[in-house]
């Protein structure tokens, strides 16, 4: 899934390649990609883009007097830029392609999804606060005015683990499950540890890994061509996806601990004081 550090990339990749440009097509391949009705999909039709914004994970593309076109990528969709789109109409079927938008430039980009669970949205609203998964977003990491006091405030109360809390967009937006692996190694925290017994020393050494893994990430993604991303985000990895290799830290074996739908990666010697984490399912988790 594209997270705060993709998105962030695609926004500037955008912003080269779009504002100013008329979108003179939106063309709908698989129509559960659409999440709103009113304004049409076609309200973008014969309007500039003047900007273009990331909320959390949503992309926003500003038009000149025109709505603005909100997107979420979800786990398995992407955006593919084309310096030519294809001649005619794309055909429904049963490919990845989802939606296109062609520019008055005759390039324009594809949103494409993998898989069966189709989750990839777009919204067409006249404000990106309309979209329900932008506004109750929480606030943004990398924001100025996000510092370290705000952070402790958003976990004081928070009786969850620290995997889920950061993965919960209503608190703070943009983490993902990838991202959240990565900062906790880096901070050498257990991802079950409970959010609301960090110690101030703790609670400064986890904001200090949040704000460094995601600015590193964009840094690293800066400049990326939209269809190396994925590749990019996967080679600075350090944990996360990768069970059974070493610890780039310390060397130890890098576990993994399985749910219903997803896993998290994480190192035992940087982490949990040597212990393996137990399967959530199975027994009690481990601090």
């Amino acid at each position: 899934m594209p997270e705060l550090p993709e998105v962030e990339a695609l926004k500037d990749f955008l912003t080269e390649n779009l504002v100013g440009h008329e979108i003179v097509r939106v063309l709908p391949v698989a129509i559960s990609v659409l999440k709103t009705y009113d304004p049409p999909l076609t309200a973008v039709e014969g309007h500039a883009v003047t900007a273009v914004h990331r909320h959390g994970k949503f992309l926003d593309l500003e038009t000149d007097g025109g709505p603005h076109f909100v997107t979420h990528l979800a786990r398995a969709g992407w955006l593919h830029w084309k310096d030519k789109l294809p001649d005619g109409p794309p055909k429904p079927g049963k490919g990845p392609l989802a939606l296109r938008v062609a520019l008055e430039t005759g390039e324009g980009f594809d949103l494409t999804e993998a898989g069966t669970q189709k989750r990839l949205a777009v919204y067409v609203v006249h404000d990106p606060q309309d979209v329900p998964g932008v506004a109750r977003l929480g606030p943004d990491p990398l924001a100025d005015d996000f510092d370290e006091p705000r952070f402790a405030a958003l976990l004081k109360d928070e009786r969850r683990q620290l995997k889920g809390a950061l993965r919960d967009q209503s608190l703070i937006a943009g983490v993902g499950n990838a991202y959240s692996d990565e900062i906790l190694h880096v901070a050498k925290m257990s991802p079950f540890k409970l959010a609301a017994s960090l110690t101030p020393e703790e609670i400064t050494r986890l904001y200090k890994a949040l704000r460094s893994t995601l600015t590193e990430a964009v840094e690293r993604s800066r400049g990326v061509a939209a269809g190396r991303l994925k590749a990019e985000k996967k080679s600075g990895l350090r944990v996360h996806g990768k069970t059974g290799e070493p610890c780039p830290v310390c060397g130890d074996t890098i576990r993994e601990v399985s749910f219903s739908d997803s896993s998290l990666q994480y190192c035992a010697t940087c982490q949990t004081g040597g212990k393996p984490l137990a399967d959530r399912r199975l027994s009690r988790l481990l601090k």
